[in-house]
């Protein structure tokens, strides 16, 4: 029997924006009694407070700093991952980092592919939320994350995304698996059913949604009256 899922919308809120209904049916992943399917890759503020995401994946493409990860963990009303370096940030300052993360109330950390085995061993042995590892290339050692104390893996290999992912649950069938969806239905799916356990989708940027809408303002005001 199908359930009914009762809903309120609102007015001012009903155009918020939705991660694709596909996500549904991967298993998820429960962290602290919460179980996470869907995660939006953002740092736009504006998206995070207006999504319905089950919880952000915060990394950019600069070291991360503590302010900006505090702005997000204190607009998001879901738990928040904040990347905590891998690539020019590393070593010790990504375990303060990590340490620091746990304390403003990030639910997990981030690190990226190219961090070392020891800097993620250094992370579990002070904080009390996962690590999450990257992973972007078959060639890498993703038994030695896991034996580093890695507790998720965020796979992200574009277009190889779903292979990737297949290659992984082959060799480690237990292990918690977060990976980029793409950009349609089709290619969320093809990961889900690769083996992963909640899927990480790119909303569209802010310029674009305001694009959009400046797009609906214009053709009112040309429309004959």
């Amino acid at each position: 029997m199908q359930k009914i899922i009762p809903s309120y919308d609102g007015t001012l809120r009903s155009h918020l924006l939705t991660v694709p209904t596909c996500i549904t049916s991967c298993s998820g992943i429960r962290i602290f009694g919460r179980r996470i399917k869907s995660l939006v890759f953002s740092t736009d503020v504006a998206i995070i407070k207006n999504v319905n995401a089950d919880a952000i994946i915060a990394v950019y493409p600069f070291t991360p700093q503590p302010s900006i990860a505090q702005a997000i963990i204190g607009i998001s009303d879901v738990p928040v991952f904040v990347g905590v370096g891998g690539g020019t940030t590393n070593g010790r300052r990504s375990v303060r980092l990590a340490a620091y993360a746990e304390h403003q109330g990030a639910f997990g950390v981030v690190v990226n592919a190219p961090i070392a085995d020891e800097t993620i061993t250094e992370i579990k042995q002070v904080v009390d939320i996962p690590v999450i590892a990257t992973v972007v290339s078959t060639n890498m050692d993703v038994g030695k994350r896991i034996e580093a104390g890695a507790d998720i893996l965020n796979v992200s290999a574009a277009a190889q995304t779903p292979e990737l992912v297949a290659a992984i649950r082959k060799d480690f069938p237990d292990v918690a698996i977060i990976a980029t969806g793409g950009p349609t239905d089709e290619t969320i799916i093809r990961t889900i059913e690769a083996g992963a356990n909640a899927i990480t989708y790119t909303p569209p940027s802010n310029g674009e949604l305001f694009s959009e809408k400046m797009r609906i303002y214009r053709a009112n005001f040309n429309e004959p009256q």
